[in-house]
């Protein structure tokens, strides 16, 4: 079984290395995100600034809406 909990997701992406996102979005759709690194993290609010490294582009993501991170399926 390829999959992790949240709690190792969280500290994958606290780590800084770059990695690989699915995220639901709020219409149901499928973002990927690739080679993307963690700016901030809101412990109350659950969501994070992630950055893309290619565009320099920032997002604001849900950690509840993660669903894969680097392949592996992420489960609460």
């Amino acid at each position: 079984m390829n999959a992790v909990h949240i709690s190792t997701a969280r500290t994958m992406l606290n780590s800084g290395d770059p990695v690989d996102l699915s995220v639901w979005r709020s219409d149901g759709s499928i973002l990927e995100l690739r080679n993307v690194i963690s700016l901030r993290y809101s412990f109350y609010g659950g969501w994070r600034n992630v950055k893309i490294l290619a565009s320099g582009e920032c997002r604001r993501v849900r950690d509840c809406c993660i669903f894969r991170i680097n392949g592996l399926d992420v489960f609460l």
